[in-house]
């Protein structure tokens, strides 16, 4: 990364950093999305087993990997500041606390799982399907919490493109495993929606492989020495991480965990409500990586600017940051208005649950818009080492104000199952407002201290 002199030199190392980062994320999201797509289309039972198990691992694996996504700020603050030669250390003892926080999921969940499955009262057909797509996406957890720490190190240098090849190599790879495992082709088992969590697992190892053979052997990372040389595992390093990480990865549980409590609570209606609910999710979720995108850009834009202290560069690329997500948010709801139907048809061929589909789809709309704001705005907010408010923020906003509002309008009015969509908007909506003024507060409060963060 270059420091820039104008809007026009922002703009474009912005959309340099973005571009890959975006088609990551979405490459991400495809494979998520034809995870259940491909589940949908072995059968019902199937997508609700599907959507039951991924409703559990998301918020567990986002929020984790957000913690381990604490090094990206501590990199670029890095070498804003010009200190290359402590990338290293720091990316090894990232990769040793990646070990450890993987260890403990695989031995809380050898230990929870029954229990949690047990206690959602699920149909038999659809817990064990659940239970079998949960044991098997597990045997990938190590690289990839592995490969979200190598990920992290890369984008923050800038080398955003890097990401994006190993992730568009993950996607075929996911997507062929997928039609072997899933529907017994060319020999292969026949274990419907259960496949997909093996097709997971394997493209997990492919991919740490793959980023591990980039950052060791790749001329771009030659001087950062990578690897080279052993580092214990440091309590100090740990802490360091986990004071930016933890809140990071918090805020991340707090707004995913709440849509798979959203569709956990939703258990006591029918399979088909829970199919189409979760299909809609899936479709908001992959529009979601356009502001989350962005977001990441800004952490290490603004990270990098900050570490310089370039006050005033950091605040141009938060505006640039915004302002896109929120174009881009009226271009979504576009979207989902005109084509509704089409993108309902993609998941399902049952008509019931294709008419379900889309009018939660309508709901998801209002989503685009607070997401615009709310998530590149965390971003910004992570560039200045400022996380612990948002933490608190996402809490509130989703967890004591969004989520008993939707279980009140659910359970006590006609509403039904809209009203969790309504308590998610509004969550969204509050979310979004104060961390906006937040990050006014923030940018006053540096811009008169006149440096970066230390």
């Amino acid at each position: 990364m270059n420091s820039t002199e104008n809007l026009k030199q922002k703009t474009g190392q912005f959309l340099r950093i973005l571009f890959p980062i975006l088609i990551t994320q979405i490459a991400l999201s495809l494979i998520a999305f034809f995870d259940t797509n491909m589940s949908g289309r072995y059968g019902t039972d199937d997508l609700a087993g599907v959507a039951i198990g991924t409703s559990l691992w998301v918020p567990i694996q986002t929020g984790l990997s957000g913690i381990l996504m604490g090094i990206t700020p501590i990199v670029s603050h890095l070498l804003g500041s010009g200190r290359k030669n402590e990338v290293a250390s720091k990316v090894m003892q990232g990769i040793w606390l990646s070990l450890l926080v993987s260890v403990l999921v695989i031995a809380a969940g050898s230990l929870l799982l029954s229990p949690v499955l047990n206690f959602m009262n699920l149909e038999p057909e659809v817990e064990r399907i659940a239970r079998r797509f949960l044991i098997a996406i597990g045997c990938g957890i190590i690289p990839l919490f592995g490969y979200t720490v190598l990920r992290s190190c890369i984008d923050a240098l800038g080398q955003t493109r890097i990401s994006m090849f190993i992730t568009l190599i993950a996607l075929p790879i996911n997507v062929g495993l997928n039609v072997l495992l899933i529907f017994g082709k060319f020999g292969f088992p026949e274990l419907g929606g259960a496949g997909a969590g093996v097709a997971s697992a394997i493209t997990y190892w492919i991919i740490a492989g793959v980023a591990l053979l980039f950052v060791t052997r790749a001329e771009t990372f030659a001087e950062l020495g990578l690897f080279r040389k052993f580092h214990a595992p440091s309590l100090r390093a740990f802490r360091e991480q986990l004071k930016i990480g933890t809140p990071i990865g918090f805020s991340i549980f707090f707004e995913t965990a709440v849509f798979s409590a959203v569709t956990l609570l939703m258990s006591r209606f029918d399979t088909i409500t829970i199919a189409a609910h979760q299909a809609a999710i899936n479709f908001a979720s992959t529009l979601y990586m356009i502001p989350l995108s962005i977001c990441l850009s800004l952490t290490i834009l603004v990270g990098f600017e900050n570490g310089a202290g370039r006050q005033r560069d950091a605040r141009q690329y938060s505006r640039l940051g915004i302002s896109s997500a929120v174009a881009m948010s009226l271009v979504t709801a576009l979207v989902l208005l005109l084509a509704g139907e089409h993108v309902a048809g993609l998941y399902s061929t049952d008509p019931k649950v294709i008419e379900l589909i889309q009018h939660f789809l309508i709901y998801a709309i209002f989503f685009q818009i607070s997401d615009a704001i709310a998530t590149p705005t965390q971003g910004v907010l992570r560039g200045y080492k400022d996380v612990n408010p948002a933490f608190v923020i996402c809490f509130v906003a989703y967890w004591v104000l969004g989520l008993p509002l939707g279980y009140i309008l659910a359970v006590h009015t006609d509403l039904g199952a809209y009203g969790y969509w309504i308590g998610l908007i509004a969550g969204l909506a509050i979310g979004a407002a104060l961390l906006l003024g937040r990050l006014v507060r923030v940018e006053r409060r540096f811009s008169a201290s006149g440096h970066g963060a230390e």
